[in-house]
């Protein structure tokens, strides 16, 4: 035991130093530059030279001339969302969607059924015919040359049969936007999102969170409904790019059959096409840390004129005026506080009122 322990030591001494150098690469920002070169790269960061109060104040620009010609969507305008009791999955509103809800409405689900059923028979049929009171003289059988062709041969037709829309949807899940199709970056932070439009004039939302009992005096769902929704046009394709300004977190929306990872000095890429008019709900899908529960996405679909409209009020630019803007004054973007340590606005630690058992308990 002393010598395992021993070995044991000599190797976590030799690994650690490799293990310092893997997360000094996996994080280029911590090896080249320091938070304030980090800042002056992307002027969505905010300067960690600023007091903490300060820093959480973000930077707003003034309504636009027109702003009143964009009204957000109503809660009856919800279609995608989680549903108390319900089984399967959300009712999907992108085409890729419904592709992935008829693969495993009428392929998988029957192949898994039939295979469970086929399988109790056969253990309900050994554990009646083949029992010491039932068979008092068991067979000395070793082979059988036609079960084993059987139970070789057809797992392979199954796999077959569920390979090609599997594949199929694997593909068109990773189909490259067209040229023309408009692009939202979105980014993960510690605990919100942040959504820009580059193709708009570069402006940027902050996403946080609604109090549940703001939610409520709204008709929208708590633990959902957020204070900026990210507001794309509905029926057209859409160049959704994801990143994360701190850790990993994953952009994640049910019922529009739509996951894709936000990685820190990545940016990921996946079209996303949403069919009509409406509000979906989605949340963060990867363990982001201690408010990762607590950061939800809320998608607003408009018909193209509103999202335009929604546009100039954000005072971001259209088409020809996006080519025509003065790229020396670009327009504000709402500055996030995450990378602050202490900025108020980074959101606080889940309290013991925030979770789901004070809830139940309510």
């Amino acid at each position: 035991m002393a010598a395992f322990l021993a070995a044991m030591a000599v190797f976590w001494a030799a690994l650690a130093p490799q293990m310092g150098r893997a997360q000094e690469a996996g994080n280029p920002a911590a090896e080249t530059m320091s938070v304030g070169e980090a800042d002056a790269r992307a002027p969505n960061v905010a300067d960690d030279s600023l007091p903490p109060e300060e820093a959480a104040e973000g930077q707003t620009t003034d309504p636009a001339v027109g702003a009143d010609a964009y009204q957000p969507l109503s809660p009856e305008w919800i279609k995608g969302q989680p549903e108390s009791g319900a089984l399967g999955f959300q009712k999907q509103y992108s085409d890729i969607g419904e592709y992935g809800l008829w693969m495993h409405n009428v392929v998988l689900l029957p192949i898994i059924t039939v295979i469970v059923l086929l399988v109790l028979a056969l253990l309900l049929w050994v554990i009646a015919r083949y029992n010491r009171r039932a068979n008092n003289d068991p067979s000395r059988t070793s082979h059988n040359t036609l079960i084993e062709v059987i139970w070789t041969v057809l797992p392979v037709v199954i796999l077959f049969i569920i390979a090609v829309p599997s594949i199929t949807l694997l593909v068109r899940q990773y189909d490259s936007p067209p040229e023309d199709a408009l692009t939202v970056k979105v980014t993960g932070y510690q605990w919100y999102w942040g959504y820009s439009y580059p193709d708009n004039g570069g402006f940027e939302v902050i996403s946080n969170m609604l109090e549940d009992g703001e939610a409520l005096d709204r008709g929208l769902p708590p633990k959902l409904a957020v204070d900026n929704r990210m507001v794309v046009p509905a029926g057209e394709p859409i160049r959704i790019q994801t990143t994360g300004a701190d850790v990993i977190h994953s952009f994640a929306v049910p019922s529009l059959w739509f996951k894709l990872d936000a990685v820190p000095g990545r940016l990921n890429e996946r079209e996303l096409t949403i069919r009509e008019p409406g509000i979906y709900y989605g949340q963060c899908s990867e363990l982001c840390g201690v408010r990762h529960g607590f950061m939800p996405i809320a998608i607003e679909a408009l018909p193209r004129p509103q999202f335009e409209a929604w546009v100039r009020a954000q005072g971001g630019t259209i088409g020809e005026e996006a080519e025509e803007a003065d790229m020396a004054e670009p327009a504000d973007l709402q500055e996030p506080e995450s990378s602050v340590e202490g900025a108020p606005g980074a959101g606080a630690p889940p309290t013991e009122l925030d979770s789901p058992a004070a809830d139940a308990e309510v």
